[in-house]
């Protein structure tokens, strides 16, 4: 199963407060292991322009203002810029599919400050990490459901309606929802 390019939805009885109604991007997915950014955990207390103050990258006038995100519990001083397609990265770029690509380096956020960034982005400090088998455990155990992954519904400024937009591309209503696992 590779789960690369996909939507986790946390359960309502997932256990992990850092996870809860959470919506994660799935930027890797092997037997290795799994990478994924939470895309609907905006950090309140940081913005795009504050971030570029601290790092020394000055913004133009043309330069674009992203939204900030807590991306999960891992390296939370690293920032990931998960982003659309259109942006060429060169080799710091990981290319998820045709429609999504994530960057990790400063030259991703001196475009965007400049104007010259991709189309569609947002910032992750920090990310989710599971190593080989953990991922595919928790979901077996209802931790987490999977879906297509939306560019519309990703990149979305609505954060808080991303958990609740993404169960209903579903089909899922989550008044529904038990955090509780069955065997038949």
């Amino acid at each position: 199963m590779d789960l690369t390019g996909k939507l986790l939805i946390s359960m309502p009885g997932m256990g992990d407060p850092r996870f809860e109604r959470s919506v994660v991007y799935l930027c890797a997915h092997s037997p290795e292991g799994a990478m994924g950014l939470i895309v609907n955990k905006p950090a309140h207390d940081l913005s795009f322009s504050h971030l570029l103050s601290q790092l020394g990258v000055r913004q133009s006038l043309g330069g674009s203002e992203i939204r900030v995100h807590f991306g999960g519990p891992v390296e939370h001083g690293r920032g990931f810029v998960l982003h659309s397609d259109d942006y060429p990265g060169g080799e710091a770029t990981l290319h998820v599919d045709a429609r999504f690509a994530m960057t990790a380096t400063m030259d991703i956020l001196q475009a965007i400050a400049a104007g010259d960034g991709p189309e569609r982005s947002l910032l992750a400090l920090g990310y989710a990490g599971w190593g080989p088998g953990q991922l595919e455990s928790e979901i077996l155990r209802n931790g987490w459901l999977t879906a297509d992954a939306s560019p519309d519904l990703v990149f979305s400024p609505d954060d808080p309606g991303k958990w609740e937009g993404a169960l209903k591309s579903l089909g899922v209503d989550p008044v529904s929802l038990s955090g509780a696992a069955g065997r038949a």
